[in-house]
């Protein structure tokens, strides 16, 4: 379970918050939490989860044992779409997340769950962060999206719109379905990593799944306590992609001014 900021207290003060990854630090247990992990969500997702996530997985080579090694792992994400993963020490102030993402640097937190955290954990670690993310990271319009809500992300938090952007990134990055060869599949990293969560979001007959409309998204609360009461579904990542490119973000939130929000589900 290995968390490399105590080792440079310095990190914290620097500005983008990276600390090395310091691969050789994790034990062999934390080594054996991923394989555990790694094993039983990849059965879990078999036939859930978009074309683009199982490529990624193969690309990357993260099938091989034991928590990636980011320089290895760089070294065959950074000349598919141009990112980056950078080791931190857990969650990051908005500025510094977003930041991040704008410049195609993907930010994982350089610790891994205990055993007894299989299901559970309260902020997303290194398994959360490289199986979840980066997979999708290999698939250039979904790497323009990622880069595109880091921008917008900087330029919501300075017109006081985080609380509406935030949401956009929760309904696509973290939660966000997609409709491929007639079905409803996974790309969301916080359902590719949850072995109950997959399944519910597909499953689960009391669960909304609205057709993706970025208004709607962006006045719809979310849950970040329990699982989704309802989800957005994309056509494809080149109609995600399109409705970003062409949307004023700006005139949105204005429009929204005085609109009562939408509770989730």
């Amino acid at each position: 379970m290995f968390k490399d900021f105590a080792d440079d207290p310095a990190a914290l003060d620097r500005g983008d918050w990276t600390i090395p990854q310091n691969w050789d630090h994790f034990t062999a247990e934390d080594h054996r939490v991923w394989d555990l992990l790694f094993a039983r969500q990849q059965q879990r997702l078999a036939g859930r989860a978009v074309r683009a996530f199982e490529e990624g997985l193969d690309v990357l080579r993260l099938s091989h044992p034991g928590i990636p090694d980011f320089d290895e792992l760089n070294a065959r994400l950074f000349p598919r779409t141009g990112w980056t993963v950078v080791a931190v020490p857990g969650l990051l102030p908005d500025e510094i997340f977003f930041r991040h993402l704008s410049r195609r640097q993907f930010p994982a937190g350089n610790f891994i769950r205990s055993p007894a955290q299989l299901d559970y954990l309260e902020e997303p670690d290194v398994f959360h962060d490289v199986f979840g993310h980066v997979p999708m990271l290999t698939n250039p319009r979904v790497a323009d999206v990622l880069q595109m809500l880091g921008v917008h992300g900087l330029e919501a938090l300075e017109s006081g719109n985080l609380h509406r952007l935030s949401r956009l990134y929760w309904y696509t990055v973290e939660f966000g379905l997609a409709r491929e060869d007639g079905a409803l599949k996974i790309y969301g990293a916080g359902l590719a990593s949850s072995f109950g969560e997959a399944g519910f979001a597909l499953d689960d007959p009391r669960v909304a799944r609205h057709r993706f409309d970025l208004a709607r998204v962006l006045r719809t609360r979310y849950r970040s306590d329990a699982f989704q009461r309802c989800y957005f579904v994309i056509d494809s990542f080149d109609s995600l992609l399109d409705a970003l490119e062409g949307a004023d973000l700006d005139s949105l939130y204005a429009a929204m001014d005085g609109l009562p929000e939408l509770d989730a589900g």
